[in-house]
């Protein structure tokens, strides 16, 4: 055996290891549900050491066009998701919490948001039901998307 393969098959210190923190991926509307789901989601994340990923994706109404709404109405959509993204967490985690908590807020159907950001996560975390208007599912569109479609674990939080 050469001395380059002897190296190249010699352990590596701690210098070279990369150390992988765990993320915890947990979509949110607002609902209760999702609230059940975040706080579950945040205890799983101290337990772990794990960063959380709190998701919320948003949509323009179907009844509603920018030529039919009022002006600027679009404009304005991303920062209210935003901000009632952030009182949700803040309701839910109060402000001084022990987690690295990392807020996406993009436009998109709420399945296909929380799937992309949780490519590569190793868990994802959905409340059981959301806003949606068929209440006597047991299951939401999203958490069934959400539990057929994810590449890691999945939780489903029963409200």
């Amino acid at each position: 055996m050469s001395e380059e393969t002897e190296e190249r098959n010699m352990p590596r210190g701690d210098d070279s290891e990369v150390q992988h923190r765990a993320v915890i991926v947990v979509g949110v509307d607002g609902s209760p549900a999702s609230s059940d789901a975040l706080r579950w989601a945040a205890d799983e994340a101290r337990l772990r050491g794990a960063i959380l990923r709190v998701v919320y994706g948003w949509m323009l109404p179907t009844m509603i066009y920018p030529a039919y709404g009022p002006a600027g109405m679009y404009e304005e959509m991303p920062a209210e998701a935003e901000g009632r993204t952030r009182t949700q967490v803040e309701q839910v985690l109060g402000d001084h919490h022990d987690l690295q908590v990392e807020l996406e807020v993009h436009e998109g159907r709420g399945a296909e948001v929380v799937l992309d950001a949780a490519k590569g996560a190793d868990m994802v975390v959905v409340g059981s039901r959301g806003r949606g208007g068929f209440s006597g599912l047991l299951l939401g569109s999203v958490s069934s998307q959400v539990a057929h479609h994810a590449a890691c674990p999945v939780v489903i939080v029963r409200a």
